[in-house]
């Protein structure tokens, strides 16, 4: 079954050319259950790893120590929004470990990647180690297979300057006014005008590429600590598929009979079962001048 984004609720660049610039692709991965192999794209399923290879673990002496959770695998020839790897690599694989207990806080995330060729990968590993012990269920994900989908994207609307950026706002505050205006009429009615912010900027759910979200934390810079070089998002790594503020985005089968019948409730939402600190996201940033530079995150 493939999984499709409805068209966007309006032209956003008819009304504001200059977003044109700022204009970038991201793939949706649309994640759904299934059985994935070790040859495939997926989340939770087994990695293409090499029977000679080490397992990673964590450096972090936990009380319940152990090797690192894997999260996920892509292929480059699967997503055409994922950056692309060290040295001719086309496989990313990612780990995270299972326990809140990293960083100056001592109580951030830990998230490993791992780049490989896959056409030199001969033997893989079976069977793959697994934490014995989970810190939060939140960290184990359901296996998936994925539907990629690539989409436009334009900035996260705190990331916008100078005249652009009042114009936008100025056109989404109208638009929220002019939404209150019609409840305080009618109680009944519920007027769902298109917002740049929940419907026309960043997509919700686990991606590739494209704009980053700042919910939480506010547009924030992401420097390589190799390099100095600004650096791009990666991967998106998010608890649901879409929000209540962000419906319009939500993914459909393509198909009207496809459509009919599906299921739009919580497992659809939140098919990876995966939640990410307070049920948000996680941005992974990478160096676009040495994506073997270490990667950076962001929580929100």
């Amino acid at each position: 079954m493939i999984f499709t984004t409805p068209p966007r609720p309006l032209d956003i660049e008819a009304l504001f050319p200059g977003l044109a610039a700022h204009r970038a692709t991201a793939t949706r991965l649309h994640p759904r259950a299934g059985r994935p192999t070790a040859r495939d794209s997926h989340v939770g399923g087994p990695l293409l790893w090499p029977a000679e290879e080490p397992w990673p673990s964590c450096d972090e002496e936990h009380r319940h120590s152990g090797p690192l959770l894997a999260l996920a695998q892509l292929y480059s020839g699967d997503v055409p929004d994922l950056a692309a790897g060290p040295d001719g690599c086309d496989l990313l694989q990612v780990f995270w470990c299972p326990f809140d207990l990293h960083g100056p806080t001592g109580s951030g995330m830990h998230v490993r990647l791992r780049w490989r060729r896959s056409a030199e990968v001969r033997a893989i590993l079976a069977p793959q180690p697994e934490p014995a012990h989970v810190g939060f269920d939140g960290y184990l994900p359901a296996p998936c297979v994925l539907h990629p989908e690539q989409v436009t994207e334009y900035p996260y609307i705190e990331s916008l300057t100078g005249e652009l950026a009042e114009r936008v706002e100025e056109w989404e505050d109208a638009r929220e006014e002019a939404a209150y205006e019609v409840e305080d009429e009618d109680e009944d009615e519920d007027l769902a005008l298109p917002s740049y912010q929940s419907d026309l900027s960043v997509a919700p759910g686990w991606k590739a590429g494209g704009h980053a979200a700042w919910n939480v934390t506010g547009p924030g810079r992401m420097d390589c600590h190799d390099c100095g070089h600004g650096m791009r998002l990666l991967l998106t790594v998010d608890s649901y598929e879409w929000r209540s503020d962000s419906e319009s985005w939500r993914p459909l089968p393509a198909g009207a009979a496809a459509r009919a019948r599906a299921d739009t409730g919580g497992d659809a939402n939140r098919p990876t079962g995966v939640a990410v600190g307070n049920f948000g996201k996680l941005n992974v940033f990478a160096c676009p001048h040495d994506p073997a530079h270490p990667h950076r995150l962001s929580v929100q």
